[in-house]
């Protein structure tokens, strides 16, 4: 089966990520490397195109592109925060096994424990990408 046979259609994918119509979505990482088509589904789901990294809004969500070489993780996952929402989450696409950039689930794991996130699942995003739901534990009644 080819690789691309088990990768999700971006539409699908966008949905099965989280995203809805009308959120305002942060995108962090993007280079050429990313997947349009999987962007473009996005921004047909929401009806909303992806916000830059110097948005000054509230997000939804942030959208992270991670490659190995990128830096430190959990500075990425921390400066991805301040402009969520409540209940916003943040979905932290890596390239999969065996491709240029590839980033251990371990990795994943222990730099989202860090900046007090945790993992809710990782898909299938696109051919080239898995995509790892982030969310904020959820947080005392105040």
């Amino acid at each position: 089966m080819s690789t691309s046979a088990q990768a999700a259609e971006p539409p699908a994918a966008a949905s099965r990520l989280g995203f809805t119509a009308t959120q305002t979505i942060m995108e962090f990482g993007y280079d050429s490397d990313v997947d349009d088509d999987l962007r473009f589904a996005i921004e047909d789901l929401t009806t909303t195109e992806l916000e830059d990294e110097d948005f000054g809004g509230v997000a939804d969500a942030a959208l992270i592109w991670w490659r190995e070489d990128d830096g430190d993780l959990v500075d990425a996952l921390v400066d991805a925060q301040p402009n969520l929402a409540d209940h916003g989450f943040i979905v932290l696409l890596t390239p999969k096994a065996g491709r240029a950039g590839h980033v251990d689930p371990s990795d994943v794991e222990e730099a989202a424990t860090t900046a007090g996130l945790h993992a809710s699942g990782t898909v299938n995003a696109c051919e080239d990408w898995a995509a790892t739901r982030l969310l904020a534990p959820k947080s005392v009644r105040r």
